[in-house]
């Protein structure tokens, strides 16, 4: 194990603000190595099936059932389980269950399907994301949970999209939930229109947020100190479809459409959401709908964030609709930043709606989607879409707003090649508590960060008068050339498109830019200012990701999360993913978007922690810095890559990231689905190549990590600086929206047994090749359900329903979480 030295603990806290707080925050020097190797932490790590140096310095948990383990001492070398000589584990058993150290203890607090609303119709929705907490009294033992709901996936229903075909006639999981069946049939096509309406108003209604009470438990029925759910007035959804019943009012052939089915939650209600900022009053009032700024629902709400004055900030993130994943709504906009219209497009109808999705079905237009969502959970006719934040796929909101300051707030676009953004308001706080702080949100500025190679940063306005910058493709891609001799997914980088730019005849959407066409494309977008493409600065904020581009913002490599250091203020970033894609391409000299050589120890491509410190004060400049905190990928891997990247971190993926008051930093990771363990997802399971050798796209590696997981990075102690394991998810899961309140972690637990069949049987088996600590391969055999049935299983069904649900972590003794 490396452990930090000073300079390092500093990089990590933060210069001269870290040294302020080095002494009382109790951080080793590297002249404390020794002490640290014989120091316990004050938990057990859980034991990974790959290695990290931590279990060399410190025992570790191995999970061998439910609720089960052994400890393991530190530098374990043994039979049971076997290792090798460097203590590699050579077999390892995955379990279905939240796996938490022994000194923990873990508990459902609400699950998908629960009935805890006014109308016993309403029921709390499906695939729980970002989790937001608002004290209702001063120690936070009662208080309103907010939970974002972002998508549906198998086993819901085998017509959720992108279900496996061969999944097909397997049970699923609504009726035995929720009390009644949703329309079956081959295919969507396939259904009737009242059916097919039923099946997406459904779908839409799990989508979007729930508002419950919930309370720290002192009665015999719950364990003390475990927060329970209470039934209260306050508990409520707000849904995709909030708001249908204003369809009413439009004359375009949707008048009819404020329903979805009988039921008392499938009624159309008014409870829509307004806009604010320019695109409320410059482009939905030109939307097809007719409805101006009434808007019909939120959904596909991914992670979000918690304002000082108590509301939620919810970010709408995958909203994009297409043939297969139907959920959804037109992404690309005319140039007034309506949705589309364009009759060369096969797959738009003549009003821009994209065809065969919900928002087709429901004239949901796709200009009002895409946008940070405030929600208060104390006031119900709080419901806005601030359009000063931009449109595009959001992820969480990271937000400073100090006395006498201006609300600052950090986000990022979740995509391939998306940006990483900065609101700005005029106005400045008077006091952190007030609620009139959210008019903050409806008078500002979007900057979009640009990276420097050389670790300086500029953010970049998005004005009406910001002169065009574009980054040459060839150049985005100059490292991966050089490093590699290839260039993944041509390089592709998007530009609004306008006639006689490019050879295009049509106004709006998109053109793509490649180093192929860019010495012929790229002159008609130079040399301009953005008022030359957009006639409004509602129209750049509904087209953020082109218009970030076309400024010379910096694509990155999905940022799926921000946060502020609580002591220092500097603001991390998660980047999940830098790989290229159809979807974009991230500037691989700042980003290492691919494996570059066939060495095993290669760096990976597997995102990472990025640092920005600002240069302003108040952090409202233009100017910053940046680092790279942990490089994605196995421990193994070296650093270099051409951007003089870290040697890799021991974990990949990295996704939502949250601070405890003490400094610590937990990251929860976000690995796809359908590579897990090393088995592809759907009836057959069918296992795909592993092998470090691999040039290019390498995510067949991630079949070494195992299930997702959560990791700790702690600011002080035996481990400062050190990536430790602390749990892991059940099986085809993703552990999301972690939250602290008090000395306890709020954590949702998304989609688990996503897209394979109900239950833990058959038990897979499989070889898997992994990179140790010191770069070599070594093979390890591993055993793994094919499905889930978490957390019914934990009431001794291991073949019942797998629910997405929030879960409270806490110590056992009910102390300081570490």
């Amino acid at each position: 194990m490396s452990y930090l030295s000073r300079r390092q603990i500093l990089y990590f806290l933060g210069g001269a603000a870290g040294a302020a707080v080095l002494d009382n925050l109790g951080v080793l020097g590297s002249s404390d190595a020794a002490q640290a190797q014989s120091t316990p932490l004050s938990f057990t790590p859980f034991r990974m099936p790959r290695p990290l140096s931590i279990y060399e310095q410190q025992p570790s948990w191995y999970a061998t059932g439910l609720g089960k383990g052994i400890t393991l001492p530190a530098g374990y070398r043994g039979n049971n389980p076997p290792t090798d000589a460097n203590g590699n584990l050579l077999q390892y058993t995955v379990i279905d269950d939240v796996i938490v150290p022994p000194e923990f203890e873990r508990y459902i607090i609400i699950q998908w399907g629960d009935r805890v609303f006014p109308n016993p119709s309403d029921y709390f929705g499906y695939n729980n994301d970002y989790t937001g907490f608002v004290p209702l009294n001063a120690d936070s033992s009662d208080g309103l949970l907010w939970v974002n709901h972002e998508y549906v996936s198998y086993p819901i229903s085998f017509l959720a999209p992108g279900s496996p075909s061969d999944l097909a006639g397997l049970p699923t999981s609504f009726a035995s939930v929720i009390g009644f069946n949703l329309p079956s049939a081959s295919s969507v096509s396939a259904l009737s229109p009242a059916d097919r309406r039923l099946l997406f108003g459904e779908f839409l209604y799990n989508l979007g947020g729930s508002v419950v009470r919930i309370r720290m438990s002192t009665s015999r029925r719950s364990p003390t100190g475990r927060y329970v759910v209470v039934r209260d007035p306050l508990n409520r959804r707000i849904t995709g479809l909030s708001g249908l019943a204003i369809n009413s009012q439009r004359t375009d052939g949707y008048q009819s459409v404020t329903s979805w089915g009988s039921l008392p939650h499938q009624q159309g209600n008014n409870d829509f959401l307004v806009g604010t900022g320019p695109a409320a009053t410059e482009v939905f009032n030109l939307s097809v709908d007719g409805l101006g700024n009434q808007i019909i629902g939120t959904a596909y709400n991914c992670s979000g964030g918690t304002t000082p004055w108590g509301t939620i900030l919810s970010g709408e993130e995958n909203f994009q609709g297409s043939s297969s994943f139907f959920i959804g709504v037109t992404e690309q906009v005319n140039p007034n930043g309506t949705q589309l219209i364009d009759p060369s497009n096969t797959r738009l109808d003549a009003q821009g709606y994209t065809i065969g999705t919900s928002g087709q079905e429901f004239g949901l237009v796709g200009e009002k989607y895409g946008w940070m969502v405030e929600i208060d959970p104390a006031d119900p006719g709080v419901r806005r879409k601030h359009t000063w934040l931009g449109r595009f796929r959001h992820e969480n909101f990271a937000i400073r707003a100090d006395v006498g300051g201006k609300v600052v707030v950090y986000s990022g676009d979740d995509r391939r090649g998306g940006h990483t953004y900065k609101y700005v308001s005029n106005g400045t706080v008077n006091n952190p508590a007030d609620k009139a702080n959210s008019n903050l949100f409806t008078d500002g500025i979007l900057y979009v960060a640009k990276f420097n190679p050389d670790g300086t940063g500029t953010w970049i306005p998005l004005l009406l008068n910001t002169p065009t910058n574009p980054t040459p493709p060839s150049v985005l891609a100059s490292v991966q050339l050089a490093q590699q001799g290839a260039i993944s997914s041509n390089a592709n980088t998007y530009f609004p498109r306008r006639a006689g730019i490019a050879g295009q005849t049509v106004n709006g959407g998109w053109f793509i830019m490649t180093p192929s066409n860019e010495a012929t494309s790229l002159p008609g977008y130079q040399g301009k200012t953005l008022a030359d493409f957009y006639p409004t600065q509602g129209a750049i904020l509904c087209d953020a990701y082109a218009a970030s581009n076309l400024v010379g913002g910096t694509p990155g490599g999905r940022p799926e999360d921000i946060e502020i250091h609580p002591i220092t203020r500097e603001v991390f970033v998660s980047y999940t993913d830098n790989r290229p894609s159809s979807d974009g391409y991230p500037d691989s000299r700042i980003f290492v978007v691919a494996k570059y050589n066939s060495n095993a120890n290669a760096p990976q491509h597997f995102g990472g922690l990025y640092k920005i410190v600002e240069q302003s004060a108040d952090g409202s400049g233009t100017s910053f810095t940046w680092e790279i905190f942990k490089q994605g990928g196995e421990e193994g891997t070296t650093g270099g890559a051409g951007i003089n990247a870290p040697a890799g971190s021991g974990f990949g993926f990295s996704d939502n990231l949250v601070f405890d008051s003490q400094g610590n930093l937990f990251g929860v990771i976000d690995m796809s689905t359908d590579r897990h363990n090393g088995f592809d997802v759907g009836a057959s399971a069918t296992p795909f190549n592993i092998d470090h050798s691999v040039v290019g796209n390498a995510e067949n590696l991630i079949g070494c990590f195992g299930n997702n997981w959560m990791y700790v990075i702690p600011a002080s102690g035996p481990a400062a600086g050190e990536v430790i394991s602390f749990a892991q998810g059940p099986m085809r899961c993703e552990l999301t929206g972690p939250t602290f309140v008090g000395n306890t972690l709020l954590i949702a637990v998304q989609h688990p047994g996503e897209d394979c069949p109900i239950g833990n049987s058959p038990i897979l088996n499989r070889d898997i090749q992994i990179l140790d600590t010191s770069g070599t391969t070594f093979v390890q055999n591993r055993s793994v359900p094919r499905g889930s049935s978490w957390p019914t299983n934990l009431l001794g069904n291991s073949n019942g329903i797998p629910r997405p649900a929030v879960i409270g972590i806490r110590r056992k003794d009910g102390g300081q979480f570490i």
